[in-house]
């Protein structure tokens, strides 16, 4: 194994996953930097959920190595894996998935309520954070009766309730209207910048992707490409293999 540059928060080297025989990943590397909001871009299909999900230590990659903070994710027991994504990960998926029998603020207060911290300090933030999110009359209803933007919201609150180190995105707005689209990113985005959180965004719009720091391109389940907002080439594979 060769440990991960200093600077790289998130480091992936030769990822190689199949899903029921075809190919998902197929040789994947890259490297993302803390407090960098990095966009993996491709159409559906192209592998950026398995990616997604190999990084956040939800899935081990059949070959391959990930690193946070240089430690190696993909010789961590399960539950050394589970206690990352509960301690130091934040989630969102294209569709919020909340308890049904909370209420959002015990929802978006759930990852800090499993900690153990206290009720009311979990409440204060998850509040803090509905507000932030235009969702904060709804703090006492239960999933079943908000919208679909709406119960999108408080499963963004819940991802960042804690301020983990890397959030990661998978196409967090695809179900929702353009215009609570836009608000939703620019909200995520403003509070990853001020909370100097990495952010691994999945998305298949490039409208989205030009909102990050560097986009790497997927295709097939491979890296085409990693570009900066000034149009130059960034990192590519090729320059993070050994």
């Amino acid at each position: 194994m060769v440990a991960p540059p200093d600077n790289d928060v998130l480091w992936a080297r030769s990822l190689h996953h199949t899903h029921n025989g075809s190919p998902a990943l197929s040789g994947v590397s890259l490297g993302v930097r803390e407090s960098e909001i990095l966009a993996v871009h491709g159409p559906r299909g192209c592998g950026k959920t398995t990616l997604l999900r190999c990084l956040s230590g939800q899935l081990l990659p059949q070959e391959g190595e990930v690193w946070f903070n240089s430690a190696p994710v993909h010789t961590m027991s399960p539950l050394q894996r589970e206690r990352l994504r509960r301690d130091r990960f934040g989630w969102i998926g294209p569709e919020p998935v909340l308890v049904p029998e909370l209420t959002a603020w015990e929802n978006a207060a759930l990852p800090l309520l499993l900690r153990g911290c206290s009720r009311r300090a979990a409440k204060s933030a998850a509040l803090e954070w509905l507000e932030r999110l235009d969702t904060g009359p709804c703090a006492s209803r239960r999933p079943h009766a908000l919208l679909q933007s709406q119960r999108q919201r408080v499963a963004i609150a819940r991802a960042l309730v804690s301020t983990p180190t890397v959030l990661f995105a998978d196409e967090p707005t695809a179900a929702l209207y353009s215009a609570d689209r836009a608000q939703i990113l620019r909200t995520l985005t403003a509070a990853a910048r001020s909370h100097r959180i990495t952010v691994v965004l999945a998305t298949h719009d490039a409208d989205v992707a030009a909102l990050a720091d560097r986009t790497v391109g997927l295709l097939d389940g491979r890296r085409v490409n990693a570009v900066d907002p000034d149009g130059a080439e960034g990192r590519d594979a090729c320059s993070l293999s050994v």
